[in-house]
């Protein structure tokens, strides 16, 4: 049995440094790197335009997208043909998002917010996000360091605009019972870890491994 392509599409301004603890069986995992968004785009527009780094083979990828990333690949999918979008600590249907992130963008606050001041006190968003160990800490920090705040603010902007429903069959949805960033997706299965944060990718890599590979054949 052939390997399906594997595109992996990480968090909000973030990069393959989330993926780091993933045992992943496959030859090449390609990771997908963010682009300038035009002003006011939309994510189905900017996920059009990140197609691009997307090789059409004779065989559909399967689609492996850490929140943000997440939306993007609900979007890429419907564009051409995949294998399988698997959703780590994403939105599978926006209805769900928080009242409070709806409120936040009818006062347009994620337009003028002082994030600058995260990048040098990022104990904060370490324990929203659940970066616990010392390392995923450190990776965390980094991360937030090299945030492009531009992109930050319309990323925020195109998610509170974004209107999507996922059919239970497209995806599947592995998150955390303790997520403070986005809700548990209210679908009938879910890989659900107890204890689990926003970044599961990285506390519970071993388990949110075997999942993945399950469905690279």
């Amino acid at each position: 049995m052939s390997i399906p392509p594997l595109y992996l599409l990480s968090g909000l301004g973030a990069d393959e440094r989330l993926f780091r603890f993933l045992q992943l069986r496959h030859p090449n995992p390609i990771v997908i790197r963010w682009i300038k968004p035009f002003p006011n785009e939309s994510l189905p527009a900017y996920s059009r335009r990140i197609l691009a780094q997307i090789t059409v083979d004779s065989e559909p990828p399967v689609l492996v997208g850490l929140s943000f990333g997440g939306m993007v690949a609900q979007e890429i999918a419907k564009l051409l043909p995949v294998k399988k979008v698997i959703l780590l600590s994403s939105l599978a249907d926006t209805s769900d998002l928080y009242w409070y992130y709806r409120l936040g963008g009818t006062l347009q606050l994620q337009k003028w917010l002082p994030f600058g001041l995260a990048k040098g006190w990022t104990g904060p968003g370490a324990w929203l996000f659940g970066a616990k160990t010392k390392e995923e800490k450190k990776i965390f920090e980094a991360i937030i360091r090299d945030t492009d705040i531009g992109f930050l603010r319309w990323a925020l902007s195109a998610i509170l605009r974004w209107r999507h429903k996922a059919l239970p069959n497209e995806v599947v949805i592995i998150h955390g019972d303790k997520d403070k960033i986005l809700p548990v997706p209210q679908y009938p299965e879910v890989y659900l870890f107890k204890g689990g944060e926003h970044l599961i990718v990285m506390s519970h890599a071993a388990e949110v491994s075997r999942i993945i590979n399950q469905f690279l054949g």
